[in-house]
Parts: C-alpha cells; sequence; structure tokens
C-alpha cells in the first residue's frame, strides 16, 4: 500500500464531500426559509454517516449548524 496515494485521495474525497455537502445544506436552508419551513433562526442538529462497505465502516459524525 502506498500511504501518500492513500492520504492524497481521502483528502481529494473529503474536499469533494465537503464541498458539495455545503452546498446542499446552504440550498436547502434557503429553500426552508423561502418556504416558510423555516425562521432563519434556528440551530440545526445535523449526522454525517460515512459507509464504507469493502472495509464494513460505518461511521456517524453529528453536530449542529447555527443559523443565527
Amino acid at each position: 500500500m502506498n500511504e501518500e496515494r492513500l492520504n492524497q485521495s481521502i483528502r481529494k474525497f473529503l474536499k469533494s464531500v465537503g464541498v458539495n455537502s455545503q452546498r446542499e445544506l446552504e440550498q436547502a436552508v434557503a429553500k426552508a426559509i423561502e418556504g416558510g419551513a423555516l425562521a432563519g433562526d434556528e440551530t440545526l442538529d445535523v449526522t454525517m454517516t460515512l459507509d464504507v462497505k469493502a472495509l464494513k465502516l460505518s461511521s456517524e459524525f453529528k453536530g449542529r449548524i447555527e443559523l443565527e
């Protein structure tokens, strides 16, 4: 195994996840505010799940997103 290659590949994947998930969250929040489902001052509980079937890995990461 090439540890340098593994590290670079993981970082590339995580960068993609970060950028794309931020975009999805921003769009969903904007749509919820426009539709009246959110006022815009909430704190949202969030869970991110990482699944890698070949490794039998499933991990959840929990956090909060503050809108105000």
